[in-house]
Parts: structure tokens; C-alpha cells; sequence
């Protein structure tokens, strides 16, 4: 039994009562973040020599990067409603865990299925740390702080994707491809032991707030996350049988999820809670946005190295100067979020993306490298922006009992732009292009798929900043509606018919 700690006294380790330095704090929050990013992108570069060392096929090998991001697709918005009910800090501490351990697996791995396989445990351990990361910022954090902090690990996550090829490369010319997991090893730990110092923060939803886990619904959203992804990637450019049967059976369960969360007593998503405009806008936006920012990693290295001619090394380096210029301006964003308002600074982010989006779709290949990366910076920096505003617009106001399941929510959409990037937009340049084997095509047919897959990338994006205008208009024209849904478990219409918070979003814009 713990007494009150007397006057004078200090512990030597963080209680529930007592926040550890916001140092400490930032450190946790910022691995947690940085590693999965990490591990997304230093996995790429990898695949070649694996490919040697298994005698395995492309396709084959392929599945080392897939198994990963479907893991974490699909486990994502379990993963943070999971920490609503069981405890937040516990469910991060247990997730960078089994990262940590599947990472290791990785880089021990005799075969390319037991790799695979393990890439999937390490995206189970991923998806708790992406989900409840975010959620941490709203209990250990200083409210005023919040932009400043979104934009921190905005920026941990741009530093993870852009450190993620060049570190592997050094690594695997100096120890070899298992050297780009075991790099994770001690870097996991080094989270764990930094998490540990964590405050426990809210407790765990009790009673009727707490509710049960929804399986079913799990399941079901996991089974049509995932044959959306297959059905995106299983043929590559083309589109037969395999991928339309595919997306029927990611409809089929898409909508036998929405059957079985209208009846659920503790369902996985309160449907309810996409009535609040300004979630609605800022999943939507989220998805959108990433998808386009794929397409930049995706088009990039081909337009690069056919259209302009230039060597692998260059590539590697123009490549480079977008995420080194998200991570450098994730922190500035975030103070700009604080100083002028999320609201105000998503639309000018979206602007940004649109306007680099938009100078890539008409550049003439005469305009050379630097036509290419000048508009990419101003994509890759109104997306950190639109990053860092868009988070702290969506996790503002969220009740405690809900930040796990809203941070997932924001993760899922992220992924799911990702591979609609990486699979949909890519077909778009493949189709553009006039031709399948991108890889040899002519310089002019690269440029063309270039242009008009950029165009489409404009499109899509403007259409992100018309819903956020659009639903801005709704909100303001419906003043009585709470910023979320439930806050203590509640389900149904009624959650919004609650009185609003002070902090409600109408007094704000």
C-alpha cells in the first residue's frame, strides 16, 4: 500500500500522480513513432540481396514489405480501441515488445517464409505503437503544446521514412541484409526502457464505459482491410479476376462490419462518430494526402533515372530532399498549428500539396532536377504542415476514453492512402506511360506518365480541401454538436446530443 509522498521528498520513479520531466516524455513518444516509420522504409532496399540469399523471386520476396504493412493496416484501429479498455501505457509497453522480439526473428531468420513471417508479428507490434503514441499526447502533454508536439513526431516519423534507405544501404555494404533488423534491436529496447518512465495516465475504461473487445468487428474490418490491400497489389499494374474477387470479398465483410457495429453493444467504431465533422474531414484528407505522397516515392525514382538520366546515387540523393525537408519542418508546423488555429492551417498545408502536386503534373523535362525537387519540397512541406495540423484538429477534444480508437483511426487512414499510392497511383503511371515494363520504357513515355499522374494527384487532393471546407461549413452551421461522439462508452445518435464542451470547435474558428 503506497502513502503520500512526503513534503520534500522526490521519488525515484514516475507514479501515476506525478509526470516524469516532459523530456523524457518527448523521448518515449518519439521513438515509439520513429521506429515503425523506420522499419517501413529500411526494409525496401533490402530486398535485393534477400532475393539473392533466399534464391527467391521478386514477387516472392515482396512479401517481406506487404506482410508488414498489412499487419499493420488491418490491427491498427484495434490496436488503440484495445487501449481505451485495457490501458494505454500497457499496451504500448506490450507492443514495442513484440516489435523488439520480431524484430529480432527478422534478422535471425533461416528462410524467406519464418521472414515473412516474423515482418508480420513486427507490424502487429508496430500498429499498437503507431495507435497509442498519438493517444499518449493528449495525457502527458500540456494542452497548449499539443500542435508543437504532433509536429515532433510528424517530424520523427519524416526522419524514420528518410533515414530508412540510406542507413540500409550502409549497412548492408558493411554486415549484410539481417544487420538492417538487428539495427532494430537495441533501439526497441532503448523505447521500452524509456516507456517504462511513462505516467500511467487515465485509467482504463470501467464498467459500462469498458465495455467488451469487439472481435467480430475486428476480424471483419481485418478480413476487408486486407483483401483491399491483396487485391491491390496481388497483379501488380493489371486488374484481373484474382483482384476483382478480392475486392468483393473486401466489400462483403466491409459490409458485414457496418451490420455487426450498429448492433454491437461495445462496438470496435461508434459509427456515430463520423457525423463529427471535423474527424470526417480529417480521415479523408489523411488518406487522400497520403496517397499522394507514395506516389511521390513510387513515380520518383522512375522519373528520375528515365526521364532526367540520372544515376542511381543522384536518385537516392534528389530523392532525399523531400522527407529531409518534412523532418526539418515538423516542429515549425507544429508551433504555427498552436500560434494560428488546426483549421487554418490544414487548408494552407492542403494549398501547398496542391500547388507542388500541380507544378509536377506541367514541368518540362528541359526544367531537370531541380523542376523536379522544387515542387516536391513544397509537396513533402504542405504535407508536414497538413500533418501536424490535421492530427491536433482530430485528437484536440477527444475524450480520454476514446484517444486510443480516434489516434487508430487516423494511423488507418494513413495506411490505407499508402496503399492506394503505392498500388492504384502506381497502375495510373504504368497506364499513362503506355506501357507495363516501366523500368525500360523511353524517357518521353516516363515523362508522360509522370505528368498525368500528378495531375490525377491534384485532383485528388483538391477534392481533400473542398471536404474540409465543405464539412468546416457544416460544423459552423450546427453549433450544437459535440466535437466527438461518446466520451464515457456511450453508442448511438445520442452521444451527440450531450451539451457542448467548453473547448467546442465552433468557438474556435
Amino acid at each position: 500500500m503506497r502513502g503520500p509522498t512526503p513534503a520534500g521528498a522526490e521519488p525515484r520513479r514516475a507514479s501515476p500522480a506525478r509526470r516524469p520531466p516532459l523530456g523524457w516524455t518527448l523521448a518515449a513518444l518519439s521513438l515509439s513513432m520513429l521506429l515503425p516509420s523506420l522499419s517501413t522504409s529500411i526494409a525496401n532496399v533490402g530486398l535485393p540481396a534477400m532475393a539473392a540469399a533466399f534464391d527467391a523471386a521478386f514477387n516472392e520476396v515482396q512479401w517481406v514489405v506487404i506482410a508488414y504493412l498489412l499487419a499493420v493496416t488491418t490491427l491498427i484501429v484495434g490496436a488503440g480501441r484495445l487501449g481505451d479498455i485495457a490501458g494505454r501505457r500497457r499496451l504500448l509497453l506490450g507492443g514495442i515488445a513484440v516489435f523488439t522480439l520480431a524484430t529480432l526473428l527478422c534478422g535471425l531468420a533461416p528462410n524467406l517464409p519464418l521472414l515473412v513471417a516474423a515482418r508480420a508479428l513486427q507490424g502487429a507490434g508496430a500498429a499498437c505503437m503507431m495507435a497509442l503514441t498519438m493517444a499518449f499526447v493528449g495525457e502527458s502533454v500540456p494542452k497548449e503544446r499539443t500542435g508543437s508536439v504532433m509536429g515532433l513526431l510528424g517530424t520523427m516519423s519524416a526522419v524514420g521514412t528518410a533515414l530508412g534507405p540510406s542507413l540500409g544501404g550502409v549497412l548492408i555494404a558493411v554486415s549484410g541484409w539481417r544487420a538492417v533488423f538487428l539495427i532494430g534491436v537495441p533501439l526497441g529496447l532503448l523505447a521500452f526502457a524509456l516507456t517504462l518512465r511513462l505516467p500511467s495516465g487515465s485509467a482504463p475504461a470501467t464498467g459500462a464505459a469498458r465495455g467488451r473487445f469487439d472481435t467480430a468487428g475486428t476480424a471483419l474490418l481485418a478480413l476487408a482491410l486486407g483483401a483491399y490491400a491483396l487485391a491491390m497489389t496481388i497483379e501488380a499494374t493489371a486488374f484481373g479476376p484474382p483482384a476483382i474477387g478480392l475486392l468483393a470479398v473486401s466489400g462483403a465483410a466491409l459490409g458485414l462490419f457496418v451490420i455487426i457495429e450498429r448492433r454491437a453493444a461495445s462496438p470496435l467504431l461508434t459509427l456515430s462518430m463520423f457525423r463529427d465533422p471535423v474527424l470526417a474531414a480529417g480521415l479523408t484528407t489523411s488518406a487522400l494526402v497520403s496517397t499522394v505522397m507514395m506516389t511521390t516515392l513510387v513515380v520518383g525514382p522512375f522519373h528520375l533515372s528515365r526521364a532526367l538520366g540520372l544515376d542511381p546515387a543522384s536518385v537516392g540523393l534528389a530523392m532525399s530532399a523531400g522527407p529531409a525537408v518534412a523532418a526539418l519542418a515538423g516542429v515549425p508546423a507544429g508551433r504555427a498549428t498552436d500560434r494560428f488555429g488546426p483549421e487554418a492551417m490544414v487548408i494552407v498545408g492542403l494549398g501547398g500539396v496542391i500547388g507542388g502536386t500541380a507544378a509536377l503534373s506541367l514541368m518540362p523535362v528541359a526544367a531537370g532536377v531541380l523542376g523536379y525537387v522544387l515542387p516536391l519540397v513544397t509537396v513533402t512541406a504542405g504535407y508536414a504542415l497538413f500533418q501536424a495540423a490535421n492530427n491536433t484538429a482530430v485528437m484536440k477534444d477527444v475524450s480520454p476514453h476514446q484517444r486510443g480508437l480516434v489516434s487508430g483511426m487516423v494511423n488507418l487512414s494513413r495506411n490505407l492512402g499508402l496503399i492506394t499510392g503505392a498500388s492504384v497511383m502506381g497502375a495510373i503511371f504504368a497506364f499513362a506511360s503506355g506501357t507495363s515494363e516501366v523500368t525500360t520504357a523511353a524517357s518521353a513515355k516516363v515523362a508522360r506518365g509522370t505528368h498525368w499522374t500528378f495531375a490525377v494527384a491534384t485532383l485528388l487532393v483538391a477534392l481533400g480541401l473542398a471536404v474540409v471546407l465543405a464539412l468546416r461549413a457544416r460544423s459552423r452551421r450546427s453549433p450544437g454538436r459535440r466535437r466527438t461522439g461518446p466520451s464515457s462508452g456511450r453508442t448511438g445518435s445520442s452521444d451527440l446530443a450531450e451539451p457542448p464542451s467548453p473547448h467546442h470547435r465552433s468557438q474556435k474558428t
